[in-house]
């Protein structure tokens, strides 16, 4: 006599574990690129000071850019399209021990309430006052706002991206609050810049998104300079996709080159006290 069995649970066992296997080295991959960003060679500015700030902007185009694409990863996963923050947590967990700029990685719900890999659960903050919040709740990606994070109180940079269900419902979103002060210093480690040059990044408000000195980032250029006019002088100039910019900052002449991210929107510049810029070239 033949018994029958019905195979059916643990094929659906099977498939279920065989995915949560396929996320786990997916997002192994992603981690591993997102560090292998972290570990390239300095780059040379006293040579080809052009190339030197294609190597700075694609430095950070590729180290948030790679977080996005991790985040994608996690948001196609079981766990985070559960809306669960109990399935999905390990993933996050992991997500955040390995980047290198030790951001906070959250995982939000549709009304603003979040969790957070920082407070190790849900937090008692809610992000639908934050101006990247409609973003995400149209269902598209945030990469590069700026805030000072909830959770931890530092200046950050968001990265995000939103979580559908299988019906194609908003569920959550998975977001990283990316340090700004660690960034800055993952790109001072990958810079050899000259004691009198400068490397910052300013968004389209003229908002210092990146710089060597911490004190000034988030702080406007008009801020940072004591002038309101040097704000203008900067917004004319930043209508360009590139190019060089001659400027006064703090008694100071400077001579810079930028160029704008396609990515970001951010402005790269690379600046140096007039009087030693041919000593860059």
């Amino acid at each position: 006599m033949f018994m029958v069995f019905n195979t059916q649970p643990e094929r659906g066992f099977r498939m279920s574990r065989f995915i949560s296997i396929l996320m786990s080295a997916v997002l192994a991959l992603c981690l591993l690129t997102v560090r292998a960003e972290a570990k390239t060679e300095p780059v040379p500015v006293k040579l080809e000071p052009e190339v030197a700030l294609g190597a700075y902007m694609g430095l950070l185009e590729e180290h948030l850019g790679g977080i996005l694409r991790t985040e994608k990863v996690v948001a196609e996963s079981i766990e985070a399209m559960s809306g669960r923050w109990d399935m999905v947590w390990p993933l996050l967990a992991r997500f955040s021990q390995d980047l290198p700029t030790d951001a906070a990685v959250w995982y939000m719900m549709p009304d603003g309430r979040y969790f957070s890999t920082a407070k190790g659960g849900l937090t008692d903050q809610n992000l639908s006052d934050r101006a990247y919040f409609p973003t995400l709740k149209a269902g598209k990606e945030v990469l590069g706002e700026l805030v000072i994070s909830k959770s931890i109180g530092q200046r950050s940079i968001i990265v995000a991206t939103p979580v559908f269900s299988a019906e194609g419902k908003l569920v959550a979103a998975i977001g990283v609050s990316v340090d700004a002060v660690k960034l800055a210093e993952l790109v001072e480690s990958r810079m050899t810049l000259p004691d009198n040059t400068y490397f910052y990044a300013l968004d389209a408000n003229t908002k210092v998104t990146l710089h060597r000195y911490q004190a000034r980032l988030f702080k406007t250029v008009s801020e940072v300079g004591n002038d309101e006019s040097l704000g203008d002088d900067f917004k004319k100039v930043m209508g360009k996709e590139q190019g060089v910019f001659d400027y006064s900052l703090n008694g100071k002449n400077m001579t810079s080159i930028f160029r704008k991210s396609p990515v970001l929107g951010w402005y790269f510049f690379i600046a140096q006290e007039a009087q030693e810029a041919q000593e860059v070239k």
